[in-house]
């Protein structure tokens, strides 16, 4: 397995109270070392993506801008809960960079799979737009990567973070190439109040966009029931050459942004399904990468239980 890692991830200084803070790298990395995993995963070191690569998601006007408010010190883009600091722009890029580089040793067979904790996260920036705490969205570029540099003809992208993935949704919901699958709490409850069940996709991408909003107090169990009654057999169904997860970790109980009460172990169970269905489907490529948590301990918790999901064997 391998892991991409930067400590320039922490360089995006969003001021003291905000939830997307740098303490969750320093958190997660203390957590991660303890456990060993640095020694027992494949290092993937990243680098600043091409801006080219960024276009095929990203407008070239909200890429201009926001270098532009980041080299002017600018305090904040688009609204202020995506705050700027002068190296914001320059770690966006690093951090979509290495979401590539881990797509890279995946696809060199170099891997099977690989975690990106990388920030800021990206599912809900939209084309010409940062928000909730989103600039460039990693995932959706890393899926324009994949189709486009590997000839990949379908991609799956699978969303449990805890808010709906509307700017990924929105970015391939008329493409037919890209399922994009997403369990979030109900969007009448919780920002960013898109990702209904009827959200389907439009034109000749309907029906490869599912979306499964969960009522707040939502458990363990009613994960379970969505992804066997809903989300493996959409995915298995579509069947995907490569898998990138939105590995979001605010559906857990503790965390102070949501109202899903997941425990630390559903993180565990979900990894294990989706690397038993991509190794059933004879294409053990998953990449995740990570999008929110907010409690510190229950985020590095969360993440080195879905590490042991991917070590796992598929038959459990």
């Amino acid at each position: 397995m391998g892991l991409v890692w930067s400590d320039r991830y922490a360089d995006h200084d969003t001021g003291p109270h905000h939830p997307e803070r740098p303490a969750r790298l320093s958190g997660i990395k203390e957590r991660l070392a303890h456990a060993g995993v640095f020694t027992s995963t494949v290092p993937i070191a990243p680098a600043a993506v091409d801006l080219a690569l960024v276009q095929r998601v990203h407008s070239a006007a909200y890429i201009e801008r926001f270098r532009q408010r980041c080299e002017g010190e600018l305090s904040y883009i688009d609204t202020q809960e995506c705050p700027l600091c002068p190296r914001t722009f320059e770690v966006a890029r690093l951090a979509a960079g290495g979401v590539l580089k881990a797509c890279d040793e995946v696809m060199a067979g170099r891997v099977e799979s690989a975690f990106c904790p990388v920030r800021p996260p990206g599912h809900h920036a939209e084309t010409d737009r940062a928000m909730g705490f989103c600039y460039f969205n990693n995932v959706a570029i890393a899926a324009e990567y994949l189709r486009q540099e590997y000839r990949l003809g379908k991609v799956a992208i699978l969303d449990w973070d805890v808010h709906h993935g509307n700017g990924t949704q929105h970015h391939f919901e008329a493409d037919p190439s890209v399922l994009f699958v997403s369990l979030h709490q109900h969007p009448l409850t919780l920002f960013p109040g898109t990702g209904f069940e009827d959200e389907v996709g439009i034109g000749p991408g309907v029906g490869t966009t599912l979306n499964c909003p969960m009522m707040p107090g939502s458990t363990d169990e009613h994960y379970h029931r969505a992804f066997e009654r809903q989300v493996l057999p959409r995915i298995a169904e579509f069947g995907p050459e490569f898998l990138l997860v939105s590995a979001g970790f605010d559906a857990h109980v503790d965390d102070p942004l949501a109202h899903v009460d997941l425990s630390t172990e559903a993180f565990e169970w979900m990894t294990v399904q989706a690397v038993r269905l991509m190794r059933e489907l004879g294409r053990p490529r998953i990449v995740s990468v990570l999008e929110g948590g907010y409690n510190l301990d229950a985020l590095a918790d969360c993440i080195l239980a879905h590490l042991q999901g991917y070590a796992l064997p598929a038959s459990r």
